[in-house]
């Protein structure tokens, strides 16, 4: 039995979770749950659970979950987050928070000895060497829940990647795959919302659609595997059946396959090393019928050389990309820029960072602070 701590369970992946963690009721006890702001959804998961702990962002909905679960030890703010991954009954915590506020709870989680599903990728985009310099020197087990880096492992069956020529991220393209360059300039935030395979929260969504989720997942696939950026490849494959590939030297390529459904990653990060029947769809290749790929449009969509460009540099610039996307993501949302203006935001603001090679914690939470306040205020063509 796995004691599993929920960091936004909430949200899309915390919520698939909770069903996988429902499936396997012998071998998953979910003892602690966090959330941002949804007390409602919060309190059914920690009724269903029984959960000893949970964690709300904001403090003055503490009084509501109090009083809604008694017996029950209700935390809040960023301290409530780092007391609940550090407590006793936790063997691993999933961190699914969106953006960058998963950093600190995944490195105290690991500082305390504790297992970590990673499926914020933003943690390892913002501080990837810090993260994996403390993993390393802590011993720890940390298992990627992102379908492609979960697929790498899968095939490489390590986050060592010195036996690979090449490793292979696979892209669906998003919903603008076959779109114009004018199409996309005039595209809305609910058109760049509609994926066309996987059923995902708002922010991965747009982050699908300008093909940047692949370029974070670039700098992920980077120092989750310390694999340089030259043997980082992507490839878009629509169907999104083979989810991640590696190509070894000998020139065998092995590839990962299933359903698209994030169940499949979230269990084996939860049960690894032992592969469990969890009641999840089987795939039918015969009636898939065929499998297509094709290599990427970086013209329109830049976010692939950009995220090159952040591994070249190193330093603080992958937590500059990462801090000004979100700001850019949030810019569109309120339509205050276009769909295209995404990438050109981001782009100024790293055109404009004055880049920290060795940076400490401190120079890349400064850094993050900075490129949003730049990213915030930026104009195409500024």
């Amino acid at each position: 039995m796995k004691r599993i701590a929920i960091l936004g369970s909430t949200g899309s992946v915390g919520v698939n979770a909770c069903r996988v963690a429902a499936a396997l009721p012998d071998r998953i006890e979910v003892t602690a749950l966090a959330a941002g702001r949804n007390t409602a959804l919060l309190i059914e998961q920690a009724r269903q659970f029984q959960c000893r702990t949970v964690a709300i962002q904001d403090p003055a909905l503490k009084p509501e979950l109090e009083q809604a679960l008694p017996g029950c030890r209700v935390l809040c703010g960023p301290e409530g987050l780092i007391e609940l991954v550090k407590a006793a009954d936790v063997d691993m915590i999933l961190c699914a928070i969106v953006g960058t506020a998963g950093l600190l709870p995944v490195m105290e989680a690991v500082r305390a000895g504790k297992e970590i599903a990673l499926a914020s990728k933003e943690v390892m985009v913002m501080a990837g060497e810090p993260v994996m310099d403390l993993v390393k020197a802590k011993k720890s087990v940390l298992i990627p829940v992102d379908s492609e880096h979960s697929a790498i492992f899968q095939c490489l069956n390590s986050l060592d990647s010195s036996r690979a020529a090449n490793l292979i991220l696979t892209s669906s393209g998003g919903p603008f795959r076959k779109a114009s360059r004018e199409v996309m300039e005039k595209a809305t935030f609910e058109q760049a919302l509609a994926h066309p395979v996987w059923s995902m929260g708002q922010k991965i969504s747009i982050d699908s659609a300008t093909l940047m989720n692949k370029a974070l997942e670039m700098i992920e696939a980077h120092f989750l595997f310390d694999c340089p950026e030259e043997r980082i490849r992507v490839l878009v494959h629509p169907q999104s059946v083979i989810h991640s590939m590696v190509e070894f030297p000998d020139g065998v390529v092995l590839a990962q396959l299933g359903v698209p459904d994030m169940r499949f990653p979230i269990q084996y990060a939860f049960t690894w090393p032992d592969r469990v029947d969890g009641g999840l769809e089987r795939l039918d290749l015969a009636k898939i019928g065929h499998l297509d790929f094709e290599e990427p449009d970086t013209e329109r969509f830049p976010a692939l050389d950009l995220a090159r460009e952040a591994i070249r540099a190193g330093g603080t610039m992958p937590c500059v990309m990462n801090a000004a996307n979100e700001a850019a993501f949030v810019r569109f949302k309120n339509g205050e820029i276009g769909f295209t203006d995404i990438i050109a935001v981001i782009e100024k603001t790293m055109e404009q960072h004055n880049n920290i090679r060795n940076a400490s914690l401190d120079d890349i939470l400064e850094a993050d602070r900075a490129a949003r306040a730049f990213a915030a205020s930026v104009r195409r063509g500024s």
